[in-house]
Order: structure tokens, then C-alpha cells, then sequence
């Protein structure tokens, strides 16, 4: 029947598959039963495209209806379909033709839509698991069955807008990008009437930072001296706007309901730019998974957010300019991002660099300024020596970097499945100023991203600076342990500054200060350190001040008595010794010592364990103990460190030296220290997320799970 029917439409030239645009419907998308997955090119828009293309020379393929490949070779895995070489060929009613084995990968997650021409077909390859035929013998089901699920009610809850069609085309379908990216919709200035509208009590609620001091020990006495006495900086973002001040905002104080809707103008709007690998690995599973982790995204950025996406592969592409979330706009967001077809190589580079030429060329920038990037791969353009002579900083461009004069956009880095390269982008994150997660779960990846975009739809405070200055005249500072943050002392070592930038609504930072405490017998009590800060508050775009209530002081008795050391001062020593261990581990596995590595965190949590604040039952302590052990069973052996340790670990790394949650092998796993430094927007969104699908009891892996041999042995 197959046969009969293309042969008809060959004779009759039907088999372009030009279609007019429609507007998004809201029937459900045929579909064998996978829930809450989608296939990789289904089309999650509900459009259909109206014209085909040529092919580009990126190596990118959008959706077009005629494709040279199509003739003799795979669209799906690029290789050549010639008969006699052990593979079934299926050849589709619109005349395209695939491995039999590609094409059944592809239709398993519910496509019945052509890769190449975007043909919906009425039969679809299948194999059963119980026949007895050969794993390439093609069968047909016919596709019939529809589903109802979560993704199909994400889709409905968008209002269908009427959008020029020529304007959707231009969007998804052209090959040429303008060569200046200076068609970036406009922004939202919202701040103007908050700011209006707040009176002073509201004010003074929502704009505070919280900061608190912690001297190691209260008393020391008059005739010793403390080398490396410490002394904790403890600060805490103000939370998002609270119930009574949206209220006034909306100018109605007996309905809460009317506050919902005005909680987006309660932080600052964002301008994101996701980089996405669409490479030929990420064909099949990978790619249906990223496009809903994406429609996710969109769902919950507000009309005043901006999105572009940026699509890589052996070169890069903008496929949606920066555009505002408006319901059209993210109708339109959720096409472009349908039309992306995995094939080609991996050029991360050019993707970062397709994607800082958005920021660099708008023509105006929301406060919140952020890229998401996400690969499977290795980066083909960068070669070893260039690796050796640079250390990976020719991967971020120039504007995007923290340590030059730019735009210093944070690029927050997914390592997605076994086979990434971990080093490049924890590197690509490490200079940006973002952070790196590894995506080891298939099935967490929309986790991922929503704890991430849960961080970054929460910013109230930006251009945070904390400065600490000795008041003794004898006192110098030692050390100011801050992570990968920027410091500096000054003032020959009497004072020092901390660049912290952004943070979250609720985020808390720890940085630990030391100096030397001298004799001193002539007073009885003496003041350490003045702490003090400014930033800028994002609500009201209002420079803060910030100092502490007063002076860091300790007792200076002539005998002090019955001293202990404070825990909160220990457990943050404990947190900077577990990531020094982590440091040093990951070096020595790096040489291929992994007895070294695996003995280093040992000696390390046996440390932690006999800790004041172990023992007084703390939970980080715990969370850093439960760390470091799952650290270890992934430097079990060589294979076992090379497919998950290293990432493992560095996602690790990244989480600890910002201080900011990332996402780690299998998020959704009880461990506590997987949670570490999240948000209760993060939680929010992250539950969001989780609620939304219907999920498996157990997350597919992307490398298939090793024996518990292969992970509790010890080279």
C-alpha cells in the first residue's frame, strides 16, 4: 500500500508537502503511549511549516520538504541506505526513506511526522518485542492511538494568538540570519510603577539584606595571641515581594488572588539565550527530551522575559530572535524550537559565540542578563593544543567573560549523558561566572533547567559588593576565603572587597575572613572588623547600603573560661575543607591515581565526622559526609571516573565555589547534598517540574548502569 501510494504522488507531484500555516488547535497529538515524552521532531507548536528550504551549509537541518540526503542517505543517522548492507530501508508515504532501525527509534516516543518534510503519516514502523522476526524486519502499525497528556495541557494553557504567517516562516523556516542581531523586541520598564507605588513601610520590608557576623571565639584573653582566628560574613538576600506589598501594587487589599498575576513584576525581568546542541547525538531520546525541558522554560517566562535560541551543530544558527514571552511570542518559541533536527558535528564555540552576539547586538537589555547552555559532546573545534595553550578560555567570547570589560553574561553549563566533555564546559561556566551541572538521568533534564531558571526569575539584588576593614590598628587580615568570587585587599592587607554580583531571592553566602589576634593588655574588650556592603536592589532599581549593626568584637579577659569555638564558624571551615579535598582528588584522578584520590576524600570525611559541628548533628556536615562518600564510589576505577566522576565532581566543584545549586547525576535521588544552596524558588519551580509529567518510577540513564563490582572497586 506504501509503495502504490508514493508512486502515485510521485506521478502527480504531490510530494513537496507544502501546507498552509494553522493556527495552534487543541486536539491531542496522535501518539503511541509514552507519557510524558515527546518524539524528537514532533511538532510541538501544533504548526505545520509553510514552505521548505534549502539545505544549509551549517550543518543544521530545520524542517524543509526536499533534502538531498533523502535520497541516499539516513536523515536521521547520516549514513548511507544502499540495499545489501544488513539494514532495512523503510520508505515513508511522502517518499522519504530511512533505516529501518532509525526511523523505529524515532516513531517509539509517539512521531509520526517525517524528519525531512514534516508529512504526517498515517503508517509508522514498529517492532514488537515479541517477534520472531529480525530486528531490522520492517512492520507497520497504523497510527491510531492518541494521548491526553501533560505536555498536550501545557500546550492548551497557551491561548492561541493570531501571528503573521510570514513572520512564523521567517522565524523557523529562512536559512539566512540577519548579519546584526538588533531585532530584539522591546523592553518592559515595570520598575517605574512599583517603585511609585510603595510606600515606606513596603519598602523597607522587601529591600533589606540580611548580614550577620560570627567571630570564631567570643573571649580571648589578654596575655595570648590567636594565629588564624576566623570570622564569618553571613549574608541573605531579601525574598521576592511579600503578599501585603502586590496587593498594593494592584491597588486592591481584600483580594490575595489578584496578587498572583503581579508577582512578576517583583523581580527583575530576564533576557535568556539557550545554546542548545542539535548535533547527530542528540538525535533520537535526547533531543525529545530537550525540546519539552524547553517548552517548559517558555511556559514559565512571563510577557516581560525575553528568549532567543541558538542552535549548534557543526556551526551555529539563531532559530528565534529575543523576543518578549508574550503568548505569541512563546507560540512562536515553541515552533522554533520544533523545527531543531539533530545531525552534524559540535561546535560549542560558535555556539557561544552565535549566542554572545545576541547580547552584544540588542538594542536594549532587561536587568537579568543569562545563557543556557547545553551539549553531549565533545567540542570538534578545539583542538588539544589549543586546550594546552589556552585552557579552554577561547571557548567564551570575549564580551561574555567575567574578567574582561563586557557584558559579563553568566553561561550556566548542562554536561548532558556520559559521553560530554565535562572539563570544557565546568571551564566554559568557571569563566563566565556561572555554574555547570551534569545531566546523568535522561528523565531529569526539565528538573534541571527549572531549578535553574527558578534562580534566575528570582533576582532581587545585583552589583552586590561586600567590603571588610580592620578597626584594631594592630590587626591585619590573612586570608578571605570566598570561593571563585573576585577579592582583593587592600590598604596593606587592612581591608578588603568582595565582588559577589547577583542574587537570588533568599540565596545566602558564606565567606570566612582570618587574621591574627596580638597581646593586647590594656583593653577588655576589642573590635575586629567593620563589615559593609551596597547593592543594587532590582525591584526598585535603588543602590542599598548595607552595614552591620556594629563592630565584630571579642572579650578580652584576663583568663577566658569555658570558650568554645562557634559551630556556625565550623561547619563553614567543614564546607571549605570538603571542597579543597574535592580540589586535590580531582587532580590526582586526573594523573590516574585514583587510590590517591579516593584517600584524600577519606581523610577528609573522617575530619568532618570528628567535627564540633558533626557532632552536634549538623546537617551540612552530614550532606558534605554523604558527598564526599559518593564521590568516592565514582573514582571506583578508570571507566567508572571517566563516564560520571569527573563530572560528578566538578559539577560539585562549580556548586560549592559559587555557593549556587546545581544539578548532579540523578537530581531526583533523596541525597540532601544533591539539594545544597537551593532556593525556595528553585524548590517551587523544581516541584513544578516534577508535578507536571507523569514520571517512571526509576530515570533511564544515558549509559547503560554499571555492575556494584565496577562501583565499590578499588584500583
Amino acid at each position: 500500500m506504501g509503495s502504490k501510494w508514493r508512486k502515485v504522488k510521485l506521478a502527480i507531484g504531490i510530494n513537496t508537502c507544502v501546507q498552509l500555516p494553522k493556527t495552534m488547535d487543541h486536539s491531542p497529538p496522535s501518539a503511541t503511549s509514552f507519557s510524558g515524552h515527546l518524539s524528537p521532531s514532533a511538532d510541538i507548536s501544533g504548526h505545520r511549516l509553510s514552505t521548505s528550504t534549502t539545505s544549509s551549509s551549517s550543518g543544521l537541518r530545520l524542517s524543509r520538504s526536499k533534502s538531498k540526503s533523502s535520497k541516499g542517505t539516513c536523515a536521521i543517522c547520516l549514513n548511507t541506505m544502499k540495499p545489501g548492507q544488513g539494514h532495512a530501508i523503510f520508505t515513508a508515504e511522502c517518499s522519504h526513506s530511512f533505516h529501518f532501525q532509525c526511523i523505529t527509534s524515532n516513531v517509539k516516543y509517539g512521531n509520526q511526522i517525517c524528519p525531512v518534510c514534516r508529512a504526517k503519516w498515517k503508517e509508522i514502523p514498529f517492532q514488537s518485542p515479541a517477534s520472531s522476526l529480525s530486528r531490522d524486519m520492517p512492520q507497520i502499525n497504523r497510527a491510531t492511538s492518541h494521548r491526553n497528556d501533560a505536555w498536550t495541557t501545557l500546550l492548551r494553557s497557551i491561548p492561541s494568538q493570531h501571528v503573521d504567517a510570514g513572520r512564523q516562516i521567517s522565524l523557523v523556516n529562512d536559512v539566512t540570519e540577519p548579519a546584526i542581531f538588533d531585532d530584539d523586541d522591546e523592553v518592559l520598564d515595570q520598575q517605574a510603577s512599583i517603585t511609585h507605588d510603595m510606600n515606606e513601610a513596603d519598602h523597607n520590608i522587601i529591600n533589606k539584606m540580611e548580614i550577620k557576623t560570627y567571630p570564631e571565639v567570643s573571649a580571648v584573653s589578654k596575655s595570648a595571641s590567636h594565629d588564624n582566628f576566623a570570622v564569618l560574613i553571613h549574608l541573605k538576600a531579601p525574598p521576592k515581594a511579600p503578599l501585603q506589598v502586590r496587593r498594593n501594587f494592584n491597588n486592591d487589599t481584600n483580594n490575595t488572588e489578584l496578587s498572583l498575576p503581579s508577582a512578576q513584576n517583583c523581580r527583575a525581568p530576564i533576557d535568556l539565550v539557550t545554546v542548545l546542541d542539535v548535533s547527530g547525538s542528540m538525535s533520537g531520546t535526547k533531543i525529545a527530551l530537550v525540546k519539552r525541558a524547553m517548552g517548559f522554560v517558555i511556559q514559565n517566562l512571563s510577557s516581560s522575559d525575553r528568549l532567543s535560541v541558538i542552535a549548534f551543530s557543526s556551526t551555529a544558527r539563531r532559530v528565534f530572535p529575543l523576543q518578549r514571552m508574550t503568548d505569541a511570542g512563546k507560540q512562536q518559541a515553541l515552533q522554533a524550537v520544533n523545527s531543531l533536527v539533530a545531525n552534524g558535528g559540535t561546535d560549542i564555540a560558535e555556539g557561544l559565540r552565535k549566542g554572545a552576539k545576541v547580547f552584544v547586538d540588542c538594542r536594549r537589555k532587561n536587568p537579568v542578563g543569562s545563557i543556557i547552555l547545553l551539549s553531549d559532546g565533545q567540542d570538534s573545534s578545539f583542538s588539544s593544543r589549543q586546550h594546552l595553550r589556552t585552557g579552554y578560555r577561547s571557548l567564551v567570547p570575549d564580551s561574555i567573560r567575567r574578567d574582561t570589560v563586557g557584558l559579563h553574561i553568566p553561561v550556566h553549563a548542562f554536561g548532558f549523558g556520559a559521553d560530554h566533555d565535562a572539563t570544557a564546559m565546568h571551564s566554559i561556566s568557571e569563566i563566565s561566572g556561572g555554574t555547570f551541572s551534569f545531566i546523568e538521568a535522561e528523565d531529569v533534564i526539565q528538573d534541571a533547567f527549572a531549578q535553574c531558571i527558578g534562580g534566575l526569575l528570582s533576582v532581587v539584588v545585583q552589583e552586590l559588593q561586600v567590603e571588610v576593614q580592620c578597626v584594631h590598628h594592630q590587626l591585619q587580615l590573612n586570608s578571605l576565603k570566598a570561593g571563585s568570587y573576585e577579592t582583593s585587599l587592600i590598604d596593606n592587607a587592612r581591608m578588603a572587597t568582595i565582588k559577589v554580583g547577583d542574587l537570588y531571592a533568599e540565596e545566602e553566602r558564606d565567606f570566612l575572613v582570618t587574621l591574627n589576634v596580638p597581646v593586647d593588655k590594656s583593653v577588655d574588650e576589642m573590635p575586629l572588623l567593620l563589615v559593609r556592603g551596597v547593592y543594587k536592589y532590582t525591584v526598585t532599581k535603588e543602590m542599598v547600603g548595607m552595614e552591620v549593626n556594629s563592630e565584630v568584637k571579642i572579650q578580652r579577659p584576663d583568663v577566658a573560661r569555658g570558650v568554645t569555638v562557634s559551630t556556625e564558624v565550623d561547619k563553614q571551615r567543614n564546607r571549605l575543607q570538603a571542597a579543597e579535598a574535592m580540589a586535590e582528588a580531582r587532580v590526582k584522578a586526573e594523573r590516574g591515581d585514583l587510590a590517591a584520590a579516593v584517600s584524600v576524600l577519606e581523610k577528609c570525611h573522617d575530619a568532618l565526622s570528628n567535627s564540633i559541628s558533626a557532632q552536634a548533628g549538623d546537617p551540612l556536615c552530614d550532606s558534605l559526609s554523604a558527598e564526599l562518600k559518593e564521590m568516592q564510589e565514582r573514582m571506583a576505577n578508570q571507566r567508572v571516573y571517566e563516564e560520571s566522576g569527573r563530572a560528578y565532581v566538578l559539577s560539585g566543584l562549580s556548586s560549592h565555589s559559587w555557593q549556587r545549586a546545581t544539578a548532579r547525576g540523578d537530581s531526583t535521588n533523596s541525597n540532601s547534598f544533591v539539594h545544597a544552596y537551593r532556593t525556595p524558588s528553585m524548590v517551587d519551580m523544581v516541584t513544578r517540574s516534577q508535578t507536571m509529567l507523569l514520571r517512571p518510577s526509576q530515570p533511564k540513564i544515558l549509559r547503560p548502569a554499571k555492575s556494584c563490582s565496577d562501583r565499590h572497586r578499588r584500583k
